[in-house]
């Protein structure tokens, strides 16, 4: 009686020719390889969790680096086992290369994780939830540009490393080097921009010019800067749209900083009003205002007049507050409040257009004592260049000829003459 194999394309007992007897016994020592690393890799997390305690960085260090190190553990096991085995074919020499690509993609891996837990760590001294936070955003910039800049070298270095273990890729970068120096020129003109807005942001992040969080307005929009990359700044604007910027605009284009040195700022407010408003009872009035609001921090409070022209008198207060958007809806409820303040107490105060002395308005004609030599009387107090006297009007004549009435007087005289003239003769 014939029993089955307990082997794929067995027949009477014989392992095929296709993975042989050999090859089975190796692929369950690499499978028990493969489990005892990963039941290694559990036990090392389980006894850093417990020895761990309360220490922040070492828990974190253990669930980020869990997985990347039982993936280590076990690409090592195999290519451990698969190594040392002989006489089972070519195939093994393909996956022995395919598992130490893997490996240095996983070590690299490992090392990234380790980067970001001591980068976390230095953040978590720096708490950017406080009043003057300054120094926090400087650091959290810094720290954010570090870990890209790590992420890049690192996959740079994996990148290099895997090309590195072919022999062909070997001779290529002999001749790279070789010639490095007219490929870096070639590639300097090619990447111009690019190599600019990575220059460009490494100096606005170690220079201190720009920072996380920082109050910018940047072409006449109000916001804050939300991310600092290698190449570009996201600066997340009042009204939640964001401005995508590349590195060089803060370089090379003016801009303003509200939060450069200090969260807190100054702003003013600008009313205008009447002549007549009581500028000391506007001061007490803005006195009691700022005194009942908790967004004012207490350190400025000024009204000043700064225009007295035209019709209206231009009213300035300057006001502070902790930061750009505090101050922003202070000045909208002082500014509120200063007009109901104008309202309901001095009405009369409120900006108007005065029309005295416009277009006759208020002015009373007193006519001027008539001239000698003239028939006409001059409505004006002020006798100018063309009125006023005889040599004036004859002055007034020469640039604008006869006058109206003038012109009526040589008609009547004409009618009066021809009228005396004789009848002829028949």
């Amino acid at each position: 009686m014939l029993v089955p194999s307990p082997f794929p394309l067995a027949v009477d007992g014989t392992v095929s020719e296709v993975l042989p007897q050999a090859t089975w016994l190796l692929l369950l020592v690499v499978g028990g390889a493969a489990l005892a690393a990963w039941l290694v890799a559990v036990a090392i997390g389980t006894v850093v969790r417990r020895f761990a305690g309360r220490s922040t960085a070492v828990a974190d260090l253990s669930r980020r680096g869990r997985r990347p190190l039982r993936v280590l553990l076990v690409l090592v096991a195999v290519t451990v086992v698969l190594d040392s085995a002989t006489g089972v074919g070519e195939w093994r020499d393909v996956v022995v290369r395919v598992l130490g690509l893997a490996l240095i993609a996983v070590a690299a891996w490992l090392v990234a994780v380790a980067a970001f837990v001591v980068e976390d760590l230095a953040l978590a001294r720096y708490d950017v939830d406080v009043v003057d936070n300054r120094h926090a955003r400087r650091v959290r910039t810094q720290v954010t540009l570090v870990r890209r800049l790590t992420v890049a070298v690192l996959a740079l270095l994996a990148i290099a490393g895997m090309l590195l273990t072919f022999p062909a890729a070997r001779a290529a970068g002999t001749s790279i080097l070789a010639s490095a120096g007219v490929l870096s020129v070639v590639a300097g003109l090619a990447a111009q921009t690019s190599l600019a807005n990575v220059f460009a942001g490494l100096q606005l992040a170690f220079t201190d010019a720009i920072r996380v969080d920082d109050v910018v307005v940047v072409q006449e929009e109000w916001g804050r800067i939300e991310e600092i990359t290698l190449t570009y700044v996201v600066v997340h604007v009042w009204d939640d749209r964001r401005l995508v910027l590349p590195s060089t605009y803060f370089t090379t284009t003016p801009f303003q900083n509200w939060t450069r040195t200090e969260s807190a700022v100054l702003g003013s407010i600008e009313i205008d009003v009447d002549w007549t408003t009581p500028f000391d009872e506007m001061r007490t009035a803005l006195d009691r205002m700022l005194d009942e609001n908790n967004l004012w921090d207490e350190r400025v409070k000024v009204l000043q007049v700064t225009d007295a022209v035209s019709s209206v008198i231009r009213v300035r207060v300057l006001v502070s507050a902790k930061d750009g958007p505090t101050l922003f809806d202070l000045r909208c409820q002082v500014r509120e409040a200063l007009v109901v303040w104008l309202q309901r107490e001095h009405g009369a105060s409120l900006p108007r257009v005065r029309t005295e002395g416009v277009g006759g308005f208020g002015v009373e004609r007193v006519p001027a004592p008539a001239l000698p030599g003239s028939t006409d009387a001059v409505t004006s107090p002020n006798a100018g260049l063309f009125t006023g006297s005889v040599e004036a009007r004859e002055r007034s004549r020469a640039f604008a000829g006869p006058s109206p009435e003038e012109l009526a007087e040589r008609s009547r005289n004409t009618a009066e003459s021809r009228d005396e003239r004789p009848a002829p003769q028949p």
